[in-house]
Parts: C-alpha cells; sequence; structure tokens
C-alpha cells in the first residue's frame, strides 16, 4: 500500500523551541532522520512534522505510513499529541504487518512507565537525551559531533532508522517482493532482557545481530506482572532456535506476583523449552554468559549465579561462560556460524583504508584507487549491485575491518558526504574493536565544498587539480604508514 507520508512526527512544540538562527531539537532530529532514511531506502522519505501536516484531508491519518512521537513532559501534557497518536491508532487497527511497528517511541527527556500514555508504554523506547553518569543530570545535544553523541544519540538513531525502514519496507510492497522475503526468513533469537549493569552490552550484542540479518525478540517492554510477563516471554522462544543470556551483577527488576527477577524468570523458561525442545527432537540452543566482575553483586544475585551453575534443571541446553565479554560474542559469532548462518564479523588482516565513493564516480576515482593499492595498502570499497541490505551490511563490514577512510566526492552532493562522515562516528556501535587511525575528503577537479564544516571531524580535506591532489594523498598515506 501506498502513504502520502512515510514518517510522521507528533511532538510538543516547547520541544522546538531554541534562538532564531538555530534549528531547534525536534527540526534537527528530522533532518538527521531524513538524511539517514534517504541512506537505507535508497530514495527520500516523505518526512513531515506535525506542524506541516493537513489534517483537514486526512483526519484520520489514513496517508501515513508510519508515527514517531518524541515524548517529553510537555508531550504528555500536550492534549493534541495525545489526540494524534490515539488517532493514528484506531486508523491502523487491524492494519498490522507481520508483527513490525508502526509507531515509534523517542524519549527527548526520561519519563517513568506511569508517565507515558497508555497507548506507548509496551513500545520498545529510543533514548535521544545526554545522561551525565556523575551528577545525574539530563541535558540536550548541541554537539551532535561529540563522542557522547556518538555514543549515545546516533546508535540509537540507527536502530530507528532501521526499526522505521524495514516497517516502511513492507508497507509498500505487499505483493511479497523477494527483499521484504527475504528479511523475514532471517533466523530469530531470543536475547534476554538484562539487569540494569549490562543494558548497554545487551544493546551492542542486539544491534549487532539486527544489522546482520536476525530477527531479535523481545521487541516491545515486558510487562511488569509475572503472568503477563511469562505469556509473552514463552510466546517469543517458541519463534526463537537460540536465546542469549547475560548475567552481571545486578539481579533484576522483579515483576508483581512474584519474588523471582526478570533475568531469573527468562532463563527459567528458557530452560523449559529446551527440554521441550530435546524431547520433540527439535533444535533449540542457549548461550549463557556471566560477567568475570561480580564484586558488587549482591547475595542474591550470587546465589542466582551459583543455582545456574549447579542446578542440572538451569543448565538445560545451555552453554555457559564465564569469560571477557568479548570471548563471548566470539563463542556467540561461531555458534551462529555453525548453524549456516553468515559469518557476523570479518576482522581483516594487515592495514586497510575503505575508499568510500557513489557508482557515478567510480572511473574518475580509479587513479586515486590505484594509488592507495600501490603505496600497499588492502583497498576496501563499497558495492554497487544487490540488495539494499546486502550492500548495507558489506558497507557496514567495511566500517567494522577499516584502518583508514578516504571518502570521495565527485559528482555526489554534499549531504552525500556528510552522511559518509556520520558513519564514521557511528562505526564504534558497529562492533570496532579498534580507533580509526586517519579520515580524509578527497574532491573532484571543480567539486566545491565548505571544508571548513568538517573540521571538528578531524576529516583532512583534499582539493585542487588531479595532480595537486595525488601528492596531497600521497603525504596523507605516509603520514598513516608512520
Amino acid at each position: 500500500m501506498a502513504f502520502d507520508i512515510d514518517v510522521l512526527i507528533v511532538f510538543a512544540d516547547r520541544d522546538n523551541e531554541s534562538a532564531k538562527s538555530e534549528l531547534g531539537w525536534v527540526s534537527q532530529f528530522k533532518k538527521f532522520l531524513e538524511l539517514m532514511l534517504t541512506q537505507v531506502l535508497g530514495e527520500k522519505p516523505n518526512v513531515l512534522l506535525k506542524g506541516e501536516y493537513d489534517t483537514i484531508t486526512a483526519p484520520n491519518l489514513s496517508n501515513v505510513g508510519t508515527l514517531v512521537t518524541l515524548l517529553s513532559k510537555d508531550f504528555i501534557q500536550s492534549g493534541q499529541c495525545l489526540d494524534h497518536t490515539e488517532t493514528f491508532y484506531k486508523t491502523i487497527s487491524g492494519l498490522s504487518i507481520k508483527g513490525r511497528n508502526r509507531v515509534f517511541k523517542v524519549f527527548k527527556a526520561p519519563l517513568t512507565v506511569q508517565e507515558q500514555p497508555p497507548r506507548l508504554r509496551e513500545l520498545l523506547g529510543y533514548e535521544m537525551y545526554q545522561l551525565d553518569p556523575d551528577s545525574g543530570e539530563i541535558k540536550e545535544y548541541t554537539d551532535y559531533f561529540s563522542t557522547e553523541a556518538e555514543r549515545q544519540y546516533w546508535m540509537k538513531m540507527v536502530d530507528l532508522t532501521y526499526d522505521i525502514y524495514e516497517s516502511l519496507l513492507l508497507l509498500k510492497d505487499n505483493s511479497g517482493s523477494s527483499e521484504v522475503k527475504t528479511i523475514y526468513k532471517r533466523k530469530t533469537i531470543y536475547l534476554a532482557e538484562t539487569g540494569h549493569d549490562l543494558s548497554v552490552q545487551r544493546n551492542i550484542i542486539k544491534r549487532e545481530l539486527q544489522r546482520h540479518g536476525y530477527n531479535v525478540l523481545p521487541n516491545q517492554t515486558l510487562p511488569g506482572t509475572q503472568y503477563e510477563l511469562d505469556q509473552i516471554v514463552k510466546r517469543d522462544l517458541e519463534d526463537c532456535n537460540l536465546s542469549i543470556h547475560l548475567i552481571g551483577s545486578a539481579y533484576g527488576e522483579i515483576p508483581e506476583g512474584t519474588d523471582k527477577s526478570v533475568v531469573d524468570i527468562q532463563n527459567k523458561l528458557a530452560a523449559e523449552k529446551s527440554l521441550r525442545a530435546k524431547e520433540n527432537k527439535q533444535e533449540f540452543t542457549r548461550l549463557i554468559w556471566i560477567s568475570p566482575n561480580l564484586v558488587h553483586a549482591s547475595e542474591r544475585q550470587k546465589a542466582f549465579i551459583e543455582n545456574i551453575k549447579r542446578d542440572v534443571e538451569a543448565q538445560e541446553g545451555a552453554e555457559i561462560l564465564q569469560t571477557p565479554l568479548e570471548d563471548f560474542k566470539n563463542i556467540m559469532r561461531e555458534e551462529l556460524q555453525e548453524e549456516g548462518d553468515k559469518r557476523i564479523v570479518d576482522d581483516s588482516g594487515g592495514r586497510s583504508i575503505y575508499f568510500m565513493l557513489d557508482k557515478v564516480d567510480h572511473q574518475e576515482a580509479k587513479p586515486f584507487i590505484d594509488l592507495i593499492r600501490q603505496a600497499g595498502f588492502t583497498v576496501l570499497m563499497p558495492e554497487f549491485e544487490g540488495e539494499l541490505l546486502e550492500l548495507r551490511q558489506k558497507h557496514i563490514e567495511n566500517l567494522r575491518n577499516l584502518d583508514a577512510a578516504v571518502i570521495y566526492k565527485g559528482k555526489v552532493n554534499e549531504q552525500w558526504v556528510r552522511m559518509k562522515a556520520l558513519d564514521l562516528l557511528k562505526a564504534p556501535g558497529f562492533g570496532r574493536k579498534k580507533p580509526i587511525i586517519a579520515k580524509a575528503i578527497v574532491t573532484s577537479p571543480g567539486s566545491t565544498m565548505n571544508a571548513e564544516s568538517f573540521k571538528n571531524q578531524n576529516l583532512r580535506v583534499i582539493e585542487g587539480d588531479q595532480q595537486r591532489s595525488i601528492e596531497s594523498l600521497k603525504s596523507f598515506l605516509q603520514e598513516f604508514n608512520a
């Protein structure tokens, strides 16, 4: 089905207030989301703020594909925001798309579950605010290229972009194209919710699995009562042939109606699933990682961990590892590879440079590519033919494996260059284990660009005629080699 509006962003007006010379927070958010969706969709989506949307032409929001709600204290006090959300839910009733969400919950500021609109409580949220770990102070991001923004804002933006992308794919093609089918043939993995101390580690693993074609469950906020929790976890486990459990120092939240934590309950239900699978000769594997650092674990948590190690029933079908997290992730990758899936990471040997260019500039950029190869470097290149998801996967593998990067600006516009530069900033979230040593932008003769705007990203801009650019690139490579 086709929609006039791909993404409608609902927000409280006060959340977009700013100095006249600057874009407001919401307008910045829209700009970045639109850029990233354009990159993954291969075409510019129609993304609108609610103020740009004429409800007279479609008062029931029937011409809107997906809704993004920007939650804050002002949002929940805005009758108009709540009305828009409720109207959209009524419009999409019965129009689910294979379990994919059409409503997305972004936190501009933290809110408790009880403070959130009831319609949105079960949705997974994307936290886009800055939390000072020392003072606990909540701040808005003003420097979108800072280290803190790289770790939080951009990682969540990547997650949100891909989740909206998959929903839009299904909404736009009900005929079941091969690309859509490919997405839903992939394996499903249950990545258990963790205690608060491992939420970052869980998110890194989740992102890595998703970017390489796996469905990851649970895909909603788990209920706060034992009965509902059991039902949801059992349902999700039935769709999976692998569950992953990360256990640290925190015992985890305890739902109403039980004295067991969410972490404990998920492990118990996965063990039961494993026993049933064994009896029915079905495949179901469990990987349990226990943090080697349990200095701050409570006595109850220590007892829970000892029970996992000793209890035969708790161990049913499980491989239990108490190793550094990176070692566990390697074992997880091997497990997935043994099942016949694609290898999640491909660490390249030697020193490699990712030459980022568009297909339209390939011929023009050849002298620069040849120069890098002659200097003894492995040149990583993007692929231009194939399905969009496969091309994106190759791009992410290159971001993970490069030592240095060169972005080539020929016929492409500056917006394209900026998106590639942002990808380099986001590279740590794709599983990089080493810093990017050097980054440069090479422009073709006659190509114009605002070089000043890239300085704060530590990007060298190489401009001028071809001969001068080649000499500058040689200098760049010599410095990199040193």
